[in-house]
């Protein structure tokens, strides 16, 4: 037997007939380039409008008593400050350490479309529920429940994307994900002011009751609808066969010669144990908590374009433009950072745009520079895009330990939304002057942890200079080599030509 045979024999391949495999076209070549762009088109088409409409509605669902608020919401359950404040905060008590737990399972089991799609509707019946309360205690109920199907989307979705695109395609996919998130801000606005002006009263029923109900319902039929259209892995979706089932694997063991996949060794609990080793991921994750509590203004976007002294409907009406242009900047600024495969400035860049944001409304009155300063505020979370998919990038392998890293980072930076949810307090109003200097702080933090991210990366790609081969594992080569049906020293040659992104 040979030795590429005996390679074959002892590696085992997902799902597909992987007795033979003749060599896939070359690299490059025109073959391989038109394979490629048929199955990305197929992709694309099917994966990226889905998860789009999804994260629309998981921003709608969480931030609609931001936008319930100056309808009467706050009132008619008879919530104090402090009261509503919790209510708006306690959904990551539950959100932030699902994630961990969530990313696990997801890569654990085989069918993530049922996964996702089953959470979806898991938390848009919750988001309607939360339009029959009553009081505090039924509210918080909702909002403590809501957390936990919602902490499966995000970092999941990332890790989703991460199994199918090379890490020079996933920064697009990653924005076209996340502009969901921006634009859902502007939908959010705009669905609000037609609701609340127009349905105050049907039936008897207040109109942020509406808010809830119809939000609620179209997420459920959004969740749905994903089950059938989210594909679950390259071995085994039922709408990805035979070559372009092989060539889904085979890209991303060329992107960094090994083949995306476990070893027997690398379970979800050996993952977490190896991510919760590694101090990027933990550097990672205090640099998303203090970018996220610099952002976390987002959820009060309503409150603060009231305070430029319009009505309510005007208000969320102005509160729309600036998502609106983040959403386009946010997809140029990732197709950008794919082509260049740079990343310290498409993500930190726009923090400081924020930070000028925060400078121009802490220095004057006037309401239009206030209102140019909340289209440069938006622009924070362009950067934040792109922060998953650098956490993805430079830790690549095994899958149990990127989905864990995912996790972690996205479950602890987000307790920088919950304590900005305490930041951007009444009390502080309407010039909020304090909050405003707390959140350029924590960007200020978050910069710096940035640029020590990318020294780290810098100093890792010169150790690759050095030793190409440092890190390697040589199981995942060797089922690279099977995939792509070239010898193991020819999938070592192609190690040698792995870096990190920074």
């Amino acid at each position: 037997m040979s030795k590429l045979a005996e390679e074959k024999a002892d590696v085992s391949i997902e799902h597909e007939e992987n007795a033979k495999f003749d060599a896939l076209p070359e690299i490059g070549s025109v073959e391989r380039l038109a394979a490629e762009r048929k199955l990305l088109r197929k992709l694309d088409m099917r994966l990226l409008p889905t998860i789009f409409l999804i994260f629309i509605m998981n921003y709608i669902d969480r931030n609609g008593i931001t936008t319930a608020r100056l309808k009467g919401f706050q009132q008619d359950l008879g919530l104090s400050d402090l009261q509503y404040s919790v209510v708006l905060s306690v959904l990551f008590a539950s959100y932030c350490p699902a994630q961990v737990p969530s990313n696990m399972i997801l890569n654990y089991i085989t069918r993530p479309s049922w996964f996702i799609g089953l959470c979806v509707i898991a938390w848009g019946l919750t988001s309607a529920l939360t339009g029959v309360t009553k009081g505090y205690s039924g509210v918080l109920a909702c909002r403590i429940f809501i957390g936990l199907p919602e902490a499966a989307f995000y970092p999941g979705a990332i890790y989703l994307l991460s199994r199918w695109y090379t890490k020079k395609e996933l920064a697009f996919r990653s924005a076209v994900l996340y502009s969901g998130l921006l634009l859902s801000n502007a939908f959010a606005a705009l669905m609000a002011a037609g609701i609340l002006g127009r349905m105050d009263g049907k039936r008897g029923i207040r109109g942020w009751r509406w808010l809830f109900f119809i939000e609620g319902t179209i997420t459920i039929v959004v969740g749905f609808f994903s089950i059938w259209a989210l594909p679950d892995y390259p071995g085994n979706t039922n709408w990805i066969v035979g070559d372009e089932r092989r060539l889904a694997q085979a890209r991303l063991a060329e992107d960094a010669g090994e083949a995306d996949q476990d070893t027997e060794n690398d379970t979800p609990l050996a993952g977490l144990k190896m991510a919760a080793k590694d101090p990027l991921v933990w550097t990672f994750a205090l640099m998303t908590t203090s970018q996220l509590l610099g952002l976390s203004f987002i959820s009060f976007f309503p409150t603060l374009t009231q305070t430029l002294g319009f009505s309510t409907t005007i208000s969320l009406l102005l509160a729309a433009p600036p998502w609106l242009l983040s959403g386009v900047i946010c997809c140029l600024n990732a197709w950008h950072a794919d082509k260049t495969g740079e990343r310290f400035f498409h993500i930190t860049g726009w923090w400081w745009a924020v930070m000028v944001g925060f400078i121009i409304s802490l220095s004057t009155t006037s309401t239009g520079a206030r209102y140019f300063s909340m289209f440069l505020m938006s622009f924070g979370y362009v950067g934040f895009a792109l922060t998953l998919v650098w956490v993805s990038n430079s830790i690549p392998r095994p899958p149990a330990k990127r989905a864990a890293a995912l996790g972690i980072v996205n479950g602890v930076g987000n307790l920088g939304n919950l304590m900005g949810s305490y930041v951007w307090k009444g009390g502080w109003g309407p010039k909020y002057h304090q909050s405003m200097v707390v959140s350029l702080c924590a960007l200020v933090l978050s910069s710096m942890l940035s640029l020590g991210i990318r020294q780290h990366l810098l100093r890792k790609n010169r150790k690759l200079d050095a030793d190409a081969m440092q890190d390697a594992n040589e199981n995942r080569v060797k089922e690279a080599a099977i995939l792509e049906g070239i010898s193991f020293e020819q999938a070592l040659e192609r190690r040698k030509g792995f870096r990190y992104l920074h």
